[in-house]
């Protein structure tokens, strides 16, 4: 099980999704690489609806998400695994992450934000691979 799914357990989804749990710096890292067939087009709307998660608030949280940065890999230290498009997103709280994520880490779908969801199945399809990486500070 890992830390997540183990503290889920521990405290309930609720507390788990809560805007107070476990306050601090919590920076969530997501970089795409997309199938050979996915064209430019796609891919500028694959940013323009994950950027679209922070500029139209969630019906039941409200604005939750700090920031959302986007770009595509521009470092020459050839070092970046073949992926094309990546975003740093900023949130107050592992709660609002947790909320922000939804599944597979939880699955009640009163305590997960649908437009993320709604994202996550309509990009599903567009990428080969993705990574992600957080990191609370």
């Amino acid at each position: 099980m890992s830390d997540l799914a183990s503290e889920l357990a521990r405290v309930g989804v609720a507390r788990f999704t809560a805007p107070e749990y476990a306050p601090g710096n919590v920076v969530h890292v997501v970089l795409f690489r997309f199938r050979p067939e996915v064209d430019q087009r796609a891919k500028d709307e694959v940013e323009h609806r994950f950027r679209r998660l922070q500029s139209e608030p969630d019906a039941e949280r409200g604005a939750y998400i700090l920031s959302i940065e986007a770009g595509t890999q521009a470092s020459g230290e050839g070092a970046g695994g073949g992926f094309e498009l990546g975003f740093v997103v900023r949130f107050a709280s592992e709660g609002d992450r947790n909320y922000y994520v939804g599944a597979p880490v939880q699955t009640d779908p009163a305590l997960f934000d649908p437009a993320h969801a709604a994202f996550k199945e309509f990009v599903g399809p567009l990428i080969a691979n993705v990574l992600v990486y957080d990191i609370v500070d």
